[in-house]
């Protein structure tokens, strides 16, 4: 078995998480699949993957020759098309991941603009709130949230989201507007484990600092959860602006204390480096831009 074939089965074992999947998907027999896999680390001298009855993990030399596998077997397909005449056809299945929220709001609509367009591609879209691993799940294109570590990963930014509390009129109304954040205390608060890990919130105004440690009344781990307690009138709770745009502009919400808000976060599409990105992602990434772009926009003007 040669060695383009090896890296093919270790991909599909990483992604299918399953030697047998793996043997599925590549049409082989799960012995030949282990018989590769058993050969690959024994050309390399090092282990790559940790097995276990119940699953299988990546060593850091599997992490490190996952990445370098992936770019070669892009490139080697992209050759290939190129040879017979299909570079730069967008086809294939791309997967995408985002947070719960941002896939329901933003991302979904966009996508399915784009298989309109595209009707040689499929889209898994994943919608999970948590920092994907591109290259062990893989993930052709990520949308992510915050400051991006140094990593090997190209990026492209959308623009910024902030965090804001919100409130229903009639909570606000019934208990009073907070006009400094120490009044936080003495509110119902709902805690959305999302984007509130701390309940120590630090804040700026000015040239000030100062912090305050928030005592849920309701803690959530999803943010429609969430947003659902503060529109019924059930206390104050914090989100990402594009979270709440609609309900801000209809009047179900309002925000509170604009001016202690934090500093804007960035928002970016992320997706393997690689020296040729793979025409269904680079179609993705030109297509999707400009309208995440706008969306991730407009959900700025309701602070302004």
């Amino acid at each position: 078995m040669d060695r383009i074939q090896q890296m093919e089965v270790f991909a599909a074992i990483n992604d299918t998480g399953s030697f047998v999947q793996a043997a599925n998907r590549l049409r082989m027999s799960p012995p030949a699949v282990t018989r590769a896999m058993n050969a690959l680390e024994a050309r390399l001298g090092v282990q790559l993957l940790t097995r276990s009855t119940r699953q299988l993990t990546l060593t850091d030399a599997g992490t490190r020759f996952l990445i370098a596998a992936r770019q070669l077997l892009t490139e080697i397909e992209s050759a290939e098309k190129l040879a017979v005449g299909e570079e730069g056809v967008a086809q294939g299945h791309l997967t995408v991941s985002a947070s719960l929220a941002f896939s329901r709001v933003i991302a979904a609509p966009v996508i399915r603009s784009f298989l309109v367009s595209y009707p040689r591609i499929s889209v898994s879209l994943i919608a999970v709130d948590r920092v994907t691993n591109i290259v062990e799940e893989g993930i052709d294109v990520a949308i992510r949230i915050g400051e991006l570590p140094d990593s090997n990963l190209m990026a492209k930014r959308l623009g910024v989201v902030r965090r804001l509390f919100v409130a229903s009129p009639e909570y606000l109304n019934r208990r009073g507007t907070p006009n400094d954040p120490s009044e936080l205390k003495r509110h119902s608060i709902i805690g959305f484990t999302g984007i509130m890990t701390s309940y120590d919130w630090h804040y700026t105004h000015g040239k000030s600092r100062g912090h305050v440690h928030l005592h849920p009344r309701l803690e959530v781990n999803d943010a429609s959860t969430a947003l659902t307690a503060a529109t019924a009138g059930e206390g104050i709770t914090m989100a990402l602006s594009y979270m709440v745009t609609d309900a801000i502009r209809s009047g179900r919400l309002v925000p509170v204390l604009v001016e202690y808000l934090p500093p804007a976060e960035p928002i970016h599409l992320v997706y393997p480096q690689s020296k040729i990105v793979a025409p269904k992602v680079r179609a993705f990434v030109d297509f999707a831009a400009d309208p995440l772009t706008a969306a991730i926009e407009q959900s700025q003007l309701v602070l302004s």
